[in-house]
């Protein structure tokens, strides 16, 4: 199978909402969702894509900011690729693409959050070259 990888206009965000939406466990609406992405539009986002054969088969979003500690960086967000993708290589194929785009931008880092219960990710982005730097806590107010 032949895998194309892009970033998507964020007046298309519209289409990655069905696979943030199998990603997130707390089951957020879809409508919520539509609503968030259209907010983070013009927040210093971008969206990059997996297409197959033009379906839409894995999306991760890139927030890009400058850090204190790390300079200019990138934090990956709801990085997903469909169950049926996975365990072919894909996976490190989107990492090395999403490294030499950022790297174009001027970043000096990537970041990402995982959930603590997702231990396969935590499998990957080691192997990837990621380490813990700290705790993500969230407060809901």
């Amino acid at each position: 199978m032949s895998y194309q990888f892009s970033i998507i206009s964020n007046e298309n965000l519209d289409q990655i909402i069905p696979l943030v939406y199998e990603l997130n466990d707390f089951k957020i609406s879809e409508v919520i969702l539509k609503t968030r992405f259209n907010e983070m539009k013009n927040q210093n986002y971008e969206c990059a894509v997996i297409l197959a054969d033009n379906e839409l088969v894995g999306v991760t979003g890139m927030w890009f900011c400058t850090r204190h500690y790390i300079g200019k960086s990138v934090e990956l967000d709801h990085v997903f690729i469909k169950p049926e993708h996975r365990g072919n290589g894909l996976g490190k194929q989107f990492m090395a693409w999403i490294n030499n785009y950022v790297i174009e931008k001027g970043c000096n880092s990537v970041e990402l959050n995982t959930y603590v219960q997702n231990n396969p990710s935590h499998k990957f982005y080691f192997n990837e070259g990621f380490e813990i730097l700290g705790y993500h806590f969230l407060k809901k107010l």
